[in-house]
């Protein structure tokens, strides 16, 4: 008894297509309702709860009636087949109307166009509007119309660390908020190498006898302090990032991300609300998407349980993963080419980028296809599982029949379930507000960590599903629960500034951590059914992991509104951790640990 390796990649080209569609739906879809259509995060989580309400009610349905299908290519190909096809087409009509939103904002949705941003400040100069932060301001109070529409996305800075400490802490830095000065000017004559006899750190000297002989601008913005190089010759710019160690780097301007942004979505809003018809047919669009996409998610997922052995199914669920998570790396480094994170794209038309999306669909659906004979690998399953001794041949008139659950089992169900909910409203909180956390906070591609994640996960599909064999589901899934709810707790503490290797090792962490428990959970709500009810059983998967996705944005998003954006980590923290407490509880749904002759051993110890 073996895993059937190309058949479980075959199969899994249904979960690829699936991971295309959600992967670009998660990076894209927040920003077009934050940017374009002005929304805040807890009304444009509401609109990301969308497809997690119609799963809740859909992803059972549908998977019970595709277990009580009996079309002549399977129970699961049909959904499948026509799901991915109609939403194919629906994703690239979507940013047709997000065209003619973009179109209708004018000027005022355009980088970096003075005249655009001398519009949107005239229209929310008086406005109370918020920082990512959560700081409350007016525009009026801060910028004149001149200084706020010459800000830009961008600014080319020469990294100097500890440049604001190193100011403030010698009590050399001007009275001011923003603004530039030069060291030439704070010192009278001859008072300068005085002053740098009194500091004992020799970085700092270094740092500060560069400023001033080379008569350097400081830029001070908020609370940090810049060189910027857009003042400097060609010779200073050499010169200081000789003594510094340091070439000249782009960052994303801090006011650009404070105020900027705020207030075009301000102006976004209120052209929204003038106008909303734009706004209704992009829902409405949007809703027959996830309806196309609900319709097929269950029987897709179902299928793999199908055609694979009980005690081969977390084997078989690593695989499934793997292909799912190819998929999402796929599109994330689609996003790469097409710079769907970047600042200056953040009012970019999606066109030609959800054609392709599209078009990545069709053809994953083509192979799968061409490829998956349904009725014939399930036919070979369910004998072989009566073969081994994992199910009880049934005569034909009892096939129907439905194995109930003991009052223990139907514990173990429900906790595994609650698991599911608790480590879903973390994760998932994450991923639907990373792609604006990033920009906002971190000052990060989206792109880029959300890949380490995706690529960190397929290293450990098979290594997490190999250990459940010997070790147990529930335990693999605790070790996971653990390592994920940390990675949480130390993203929280991470800023713009923060080393970015730090920031790259805790999502390869997370990417692990996460995978390790979804290769395990799925197998062990299946564990308990007969092959007659595994749709069923997957549909209480996915309305549980649905249910917290459904709820998790709009309590997030609302969190993020009021209390600001850096409350999300913790926030994500919490409940994977309350994740431990429930699966800790679980009694059923594991598999026999691997005895020394190998997969025949196994058995379901329920």
């Amino acid at each position: 008894m073996k895993l059937n390796y190309k058949r479980t990649i075959l199969v899994g080209f249904a979960f690829f297509l699936i991971s295309v569609f959600w992967q670009a739906y998660d990076a894209t879809i927040p920003v077009i309702l934050t940017n374009k259509y002005g929304m805040s995060q807890f009304w444009s989580g509401v609109i990301m709860a969308l497809d997690n309400v119609l799963a809740v009610v859909m992803l059972p349905i549908f998977g019970a009636i595709s277990d009580r299908c009996r079309s002549r290519y399977g129970k699961r190909t049909p959904f499948i087949t026509v799901g991915t096809i109609f939403a194919a087409i629906a994703i690239i009509t979507l940013s047709f109307v997000d065209n003619a939103q973009l179109k209708a904002l004018g000027e005022a949705g355009k980088i970096d166009d003075p005249k655009g941003l001398s519009i949107v400040y005239n229209d929310q100069k008086d406005a109370q509007l918020i920082t990512p932060e959560g700081e409350k301001f007016v525009l009026a109070d801060m910028f004149t119309e001149e200084e706020f529409s010459s800000i830009t996305c961008k600014i080319e800075i020469i990294p100097a660390d500890g440049l604001m400490k190193s100011l403030t802490g010698n009590d050399i830095r001007p009275d001011t908020t923003s603004g530039s000065f030069v060291l030439t000017n704070e010192f009278a004559e001859g008072t300068f190498d005085e002053y740098l006899a009194q500091i004992k750190n020799a970085d700092t000297v270094a740092l500060l006898e560069a400023l001033y002989d080379l008569e350097v601008p400081v830029t001070v913005l908020g609370d940090e302090a810049y060189i910027l190089t857009a003042s400097l010759s060609q010779e200073t710019v050499g010169a200081l990032t000789g003594i510094l160690g340091n070439s000249a780097k782009s960052i994303t301007h801090p006011y650009y991300t404070n105020y900027v942004s705020p207030a075009r979505q301000a102006y976004a809003a209120a052209q929204t609300a003038a106008d909303n018809s734009s706004l209704i047919t992009f829902i409405v669009i949007l809703l027959l998407v996830l309806i196309a996409m609900a319709t097929f998610r269950s029987p897709a997922v179902a299928l793999m349980p199908d055609v694979t052995l009980k005690p081969l199914r977390s084997k078989g669920n690593a695989v499934i993963n793997l292909m799912g998570n190819a998929g999402g790396i796929l599109v994330l480094v689609l996003g790469m080419v097409f710079s769907t994170s970047a600042v200056q794209n953040a009012m970019m038309s999606y066109t030609t980028y959800y054609a392709v999306v599209a078009g990545i669909m069709l053809a994953s659906l083509g192979l799968f296809l061409a490829t998956v004979k349904e009725p014939q690998w399930a036919a070979q399953a369910a004998a072989d599982s009566i073969k081994y001794g994992i199910e009880e041949e049934k005569k034909e008139e009892d096939t129907a029949d439905k194995r109930r659950l003991s009052k223990a089992e139907k514990k173990s169900l429900l906790l595994i379930l609650a698991s599911i909910v608790l480590w879903f409203f973390g994760y998932n909180a994450v991923t639907s507000k990373y792609a604006v956390y990033a920009g906002n906070i971190l000052d990060k591609d989206y792109n880029t960590t959300m890949l380490i994640a995706q690529a960190s996960a397929i290293v450990a599909f098979f290594p997490a599903g190999i250990i459940a064999s010997k070790v147990g589901r529930k335990k693999t899934i605790l070790a996971g629960i653990t390592a994920l709810a940390t990675s949480f707790a130390i993203a929280a503490f991470m800023r713009d500034t923060s080393p970015d290797w730090i920031m790259s090792a805790i999502f390869a962490l997370a990417g692990i951590s996460f995978a390790t428990i979804n290769v395990n959970s799925l197998p062990m709500v299946v564990e308990m059914c007969t092959g007659a009810d595994v749709g069923k059983y997957t549909g209480f998967y996915y309305t549980a992991s649905m249910s917290a996705q459904m709820i998790t944005p709009l309590v997030s998003g609302w969190l993020m509104d009021k209390m600001g954006m850096t409350v999300l980590f913790p926030y994500a923290a919490i409940f994977v951790g309350l994740s431990f407490v429930t699966m800790f509880m679980v009694k059923h749904g594991d598999a026999k640990v691997e005895a020394k002759k190998g997969l025949e051993a196994l058995d379901v110890d329920d």
